[in-house]
């Protein structure tokens, strides 16, 4: 008998989420676009500044875990527990909570991965380093591919810890973020 998610400890979720990457696909894209407009209907009562596509699958060409990042920006006068809750009502489960940040997914079953897989990160508007990083990218190849084998190198390592693969990472994409941050200056 398969164990509720709730119910398994860290190590249990991460053998059943391990890391891996394939490679980049337009699906991607569509998948986006379908949780985009699920997100819209559901808080169309809320005060949402942005939604945007994020993290390895909203950069062109490069291999991801497959899995769809997206940042939901809300206005500094909205409620963020409020837009947690709804979303949470409609399918998506708690990752971690702030007072300015909460993360959740969607798509993790006690049988492992759905088809449809995504990473909803709720924040004040003007939290979005990742926006940032993700034009940089899709701008300047090279480092995507830098970024690209850099996360083909982590991911076997660090297979199944999640925090580790993470982290490895921080070095490189905080150093891109700033760079991005220079040549766009208020993008965003």
């Amino acid at each position: 008998m398969n164990k509720d998610l709730s119910e398994m400890t860290l190590e249990e979720l991460w053998d059943l989420f391990p890391i891996f990457l394939i490679n980049h696909s337009d699906k991607w894209d569509q998948y986006y676009a379908e949780m985009e407009f699920f997100l819209k209907n559901i808080l169309s009562d809320c005060m949402i500044v942005r939604i945007s596509h994020i993290g390895s699958t909203a950069i062109n060409g490069i291999c991801s875990k497959n899995i769809v990042d997206i940042l939901l920006e809300i206005d500094s006068d909205e409620d963020i527990e409020k837009v947690a809750t709804l979303t949470m009502n409609n399918g998506f489960i708690l990752m971690s909570s702030s007072p300015t940040r909460i993360s959740l997914n969607m798509g993790y079953t006690s049988n492992g991965f759905a088809e449809k897989v995504y990473h909803l990160h709720i924040r004040y508007h003007g939290d979005n380093d990742e926006l940032y990083f993700r034009d940089y990218l899709n701008e300047h190849p090279d480092v995507a591919k830098d970024y690209e084998k850099m996360k083909l190198s982590l991911c076997k390592k660090y297979e199944h810890n999640r925090d580790a693969y993470t982290s490895a990472k921080s070095a490189f994409v905080h150093k891109w973020t700033i760079e991005a941050k220079k040549v766009y200056i208020d993008r965003f």
